[in-house]
């Protein structure tokens, strides 16, 4: 157990800290992992993207049993990586069994609802099989769905029974909170199934056409990470929802074009500058069906960013922002009042980041709320009439999330970078907030943990890698002292990636300092192994640049087109710009109003450190980035043609006026108020600037994409022609933004590779 005092810049020994756990990392992998000394085997992208997974075996949406005897979890099958099964893992016996076959229950090919599509990509979810499941609140039993149709499994006679059976397509599935009803969405309305006698019943009725009950709008799923509209009181007595009517929201005749057809969709898609859903917050009570609208203001132009019941179930709460999401409310509404109660109000000069890190404390009108109000994001502890009782966690580094509170033993569990922003670990601190820059380090392991605690917060499961161990669950005691592997994925002869093993490419880890001269921006470089003396090597900027997002992390990847790219003899560089995340409030907001300039003087800075090594080709330097990755590209190739000599750039923004208003409004503001930063950040005012005699781009996108359009490549592609820029292009005929599938993902690759070999290499 490590006790640690967080000062005022845990930054300062960096490197100490990176070389010493790659020091401790690798020598730990060389002692436990016996290889035999074979030749290694040319890494292709066909094996890539193949099954077995080169990560090894690995699980999803892991869940606990309530009594902490058993874990659910989906595998993949070891012949398709991306058809899934819905598996159990016995704690006691240590033995994992299949509870259900996929295959067993629907084999053919799925037809899913466009609803249903356009909400799995905007879950960032895909595959086939069971996808996703939930667990009831007793343990029992187990709720699915397969080709539009819900499937309950009955854990003690291991059985799966049909609940519906019709054209319409469920979603947004849940159990009540005392498992007497099933609920979900279908149609646009709220339906529950009574399991005590089998009777389904619609508890709205007026969705349909431009109305949707219970139901997260584009906005909600894309950008707010909230992909469900209805949520159930605790007494299972009332269900909160919100109805959307997207009637003002402007309509964009979309063209999916697939391989054999095109298809129109008019998508209600809310660019940037225009208007939203309106939206209203409504509860209706079971035993009645008498549906309670509530008053949410005066302003109009709003977003409910998140909804949830207090533990009395007469309190709804509710987190009210306002179109610039510069101001941030917690609201209470009580089912028999008229008007809600601002518990807390959040305000920013810039904006306010949202989180699912408010918890309600059962054994005391209190709560725990994160906030970024001192530049860090933390964890306050506040009572019901918005008091502050105390800052729980304090210090120049950031809260990554709330992981569980056990009021009994008076901790709070949370998951952080209180050590270094590009590792996450397991913390604890007291809920009394007496030491709040006192935290306790519970995860032991230099790298990145993902933790679920069980009910009884005993124990937990800990989903751990770094760069020299691919990902490992192990079932841990509250302390941190590891019980044993659920899944140890040990990279040994008979691993997946053992044919490829002694080429795994180790990155060093460092930082340099950006334009300004104080702030410190952190990079991951990968080179081929044993570096020819003399030789200068051709590199790949591998950027993605934007918000909420991170590339430099002491996490697992061997298993990706990175290792492809070193062991074909490229340099790769990844550095996080100004703009990325866990780094604090002032190292996000410095691109507020203008996108794509301090990014790029960044990556530049990237580059001009390559520049000083020996190793390195200066006059051979690549990127390549996906959505805003690839509209960094973008800047780079036609900003910076001088650093660059090759760009690839996939599903790009090219105009901020077409994309969402939450999205982009958020960093870009509203552009009636901020037009010259909606020019600046377009690429479109250096298109002129891109030297096609000297420089090379290749552009590629989806032509079904419906979160950054297609109509962003088409109006570059046409303004290119317009200024006689030569440029190569791929289209993906039915690929969406992420650009899922092993055929499309082998082409796009090889396609990617087949570029920087002729521009790159000599």
């Amino acid at each position: 157990m490590l006790k640690s005092l967080i000062k005022p810049n845990p930054l300062k020994s960096i490197y100490l800290l990176i070389s010493s756990l790659l020091l401790i990392t690798s020598f730990s992998a060389a002692a436990q992992v016996p290889f035999k000394e074979t030749q290694a085997e040319p890494l292709t992208i066909e094996r890539i993207f193949s099954a077995p997974s080169l990560k090894g075996p690995t699980s999803k949406q892991l869940k606990y049993s309530p009594d902490g005897t058993t874990v659910t979890y989906l595998k993949a099958k070891e012949t398709d990586n991306n058809r899934f099964d819905l598996w159990q893992y016995n704690i006691a016996n240590n033995q994992h069994e299949l509870l259900v076959d996929s295959d067993s229950i629907f084999s053919g090919k799925e037809e899913l609802s466009d609803e249903e599509k356009a909400r799995r990509e905007r879950q960032r979810v895909y595959g086939s099989g069971i996808i996703e499941y939930v667990l009831s609140n007793d343990g029992k039993n187990i709720l699915f769905p397969i080709n539009g149709d819900l499937y309950l499994f009955t854990l003690e006679t291991k059985k799966s029974r049909r609940l519906t059976l019709d054209q319409a397509y469920e979603t947004d599935i849940k159990f009540s909170p005392k498992d007497r009803y099933v609920s979900f969405i279908k149609q646009q309305n709220i339906h529950i199934i009574d399991l005590n006698n089998n009777t389904q019943t619609q508890l709205t009725e007026d969705g349909g056409g431009t109305v949707k009950n219970g139901m997260a709008e584009f906005v909600a799923q894309e950008e707010m990470d909230r992909m469900t509209g209805y949520w159930w009181s605790p007494n299972e007595k009332h269900i909160a929802f919100l109805r959307i009517d997207e009637k003002n929201v402007e309509t964009a005749l979309r063209n999916e074009i697939y391989a054999e057809e095109v298809k129109i969709f008019e998508q209600r898609y809310p660019a940037t500058g225009t208007s939203n859903v309106e939206v209203s917050l409504r509860s209706i009570k079971l035993n009645t069906e008498k549906v309670t609208t509530y008053n949410l203001g005066d302003d109009k132009d709003l977003y409910i960013a998140r909804v949830d019941w207090l533990p009395d179930s007469k309190t709804i709460s509710y987190q009210w922002q306002n179109r610039s999401q510069q101001i941030l409310k917690l609201n209470f509404q009580g089912l028999n009042s008229r008007r809600a109660r601002t518990v807390i109000e959040e305000t920013s000069n810039h904006w306010l980041n949202l989180n699912n890190d408010l918890r309600f404390l059962k054994n005391s009108k209190q709560f725990i709320w994160a906030s970024e109000r001192d530049g860090f994001k933390h964890l306050y502890l506040y009572n019901y009439k918005g008091e502050l009782i105390s800052q729980l966690t304090k210090g120049d580094w950031v809260v990554d999330r709330l992981i569980t509170v056990d009021e009994k033993q008076n901790w709070l569990y949370f998951t952080g970078r209180a050590d270094t922003p590009i590792e996450k670990h397991l913390y604890k601190v007291t809920l009394n907030g007496k030491s709040p820059e006192h935290v306790t380090r519970i995860s032991k392991r230099s790298g990145f943990h993902k933790i679920a605690f069980a009910n009884d917060k005993q124990t937990y499961l800990d989903n751990f890698s770094n760069i020299a161990t691919p990902p490992q669950l192990s079932l841990h005691k509250a302390n941190g002292q590891r019980v044993t592997y659920l899944m140890e994925n040990k990279l040994d002869d008979t691993h997946p990636f053992a044919p490829f093993k002694q080429n795994l490419a180790q990155p060093k880890f460092g930082s340099i300092k950006a334009n300004d001269g104080k702030t410190d921006l952190y990079y991951k470089l990968y080179t081929p192994k044993n570096l020819a003396p003399g030789k200068r090597y051709p590199v790949i900027v591998n950027v993605y640049g934007g918000p909420h997002a991170q590339k430099v992390t002491n996490t697992w990847g061997g298993a990706n087109m990175t290792q492809y790219m070193v062991d074909n003899g490229y340099i790769v560089f990844q550095l996080d710009n100004r703009g990325s995340n866990y780094r604090g409030t002032a190292f996000e907001f410095a691109i507020y109003k203008e996108l794509g300039k301090v990014e790029l003087d960044d990556q530049i800075s990237g580059v001009n450190y390559l520049h000083t090594l020996p190793f390195v080709d200066k006059d051979r330097i690549g990127i390549f980035g996906h959505s805003y990755g690839g509209y960094m590209a973008l800047m780079a190739m036609f900003k910076a043609g001088d650093y660059f000599t090759a760009g690839v750039s996939g599903a790009p923004v090219t105009d901020w006026m077409l994309y969402d208003t939450h999205y982009t409004e958020r960093y870009l503001s509203h552009p009636e108020t901020n037009k010259e930063g909606y020019e600046a950040s377009s690429v479109f005012p250096y298109v002129k600037q891109f030297d096609d005699k000297n420089n090379s781009l290749f552009l590629y996108h989806g032509m079904a994409d419906d979160n950054v359009l297609f109509t962003n490549t088409t109006k570059l592609i046409k303004t290119m022609q317009d200024e006689n820029k030569i440029f190569e292009l791929m289209t993906y005929p039915g690929s969406k933004h992420s650009m899922r599938g092993k055929k499309v993902k082998t082409h796009l690759n090889y396609s990617i590779m087949n570029f920087f070999d002729r521009k790159l290499k000599k």
